[in-house]
C-alpha cells in the first residue's frame, strides 16, 4: 500500500506523480542582436510566438530544449534576417526569415520553424505508415 508520504517522495522523469505536468515547454531561450538595436519588437513578438511553439514542445522534457535566436540587419540595404535553430534530443531544426520589418522577419522565421516541428513530429509517430494509400469510396447521401 502507498502512503502519501512515500508518494511524495516518488519522482517519474524529474516530476511528481502529485501534480500535473506543465503546460509547454519552459526552454533554454537566448538571443543575439548583431549590429541591431531593437531589442523591444523582437521580445514582444517572440513572446507571442514562444507560446505557440511551448504547446508543441510540451511533450520534451524542458532542459533537453535549446532555441537560440541571432537578429541581423543587411549593412545595404534595410533588410533583417532573424535565424532560429531549434535543437531537441530527436533533432535539430534551422529557419530563417527575412524581411524588411523586424517583427516581420521574426513572425516569419517563428512561422516556418512551427512547420517543421509539426513535419518532424508527423515523422517521429511515423504518420505516413498510417496514412491511407487509396482514396474512400464516396457514399452517396
Amino acid at each position: 500500500m502507498l502512503r502519501l508520504s512515500d508518494a511524495l517522495s516518488v519522482r517519474f522523469s524529474g516530476r511528481s506523480l502529485l501534480h500535473p505536468p506543465l503546460e509547454g515547454a519552459p526552454m533554454n531561450l537566448s538571443v543575439s542582436y548583431k549590429h541591431v538595436k531593437l531589442r523591444k519588437p523582437v521580445e514582444a513578438e517572440s513572446t507571442r510566438c514562444l507560446a505557440k511553439l511551448g504547446k508543441l514542445l510540451k511533450n520534451y522534457a524542458p532542459d533537453l530544449v535549446q532555441l537560440h535566436g541571432s537578429l541581423d540587419k543587411h549593412p545595404r540595404k534595410v533588410e533583417f534576417t532573424f535565424s532560429l535553430n531549434l535543437s531537441l534530443p530527436t533533432g535539430t531544426l534551422h529557419a530563417t526569415g527575412l524581411s524588411p520589418k523586424v517583427g516581420l522577419s521574426v513572425k516569419k522565421a517563428f512561422a516556418e520553424l512551427e512547420g517543421m516541428v509539426k513535419k518532424h513530429q508527423s515523422k517521429l509517430r511515423k504518420d505516413y505508415q498510417w496514412k491511407r494509400k487509396r482514396p474512400r469510396a464516396e457514399v452517396p447521401a
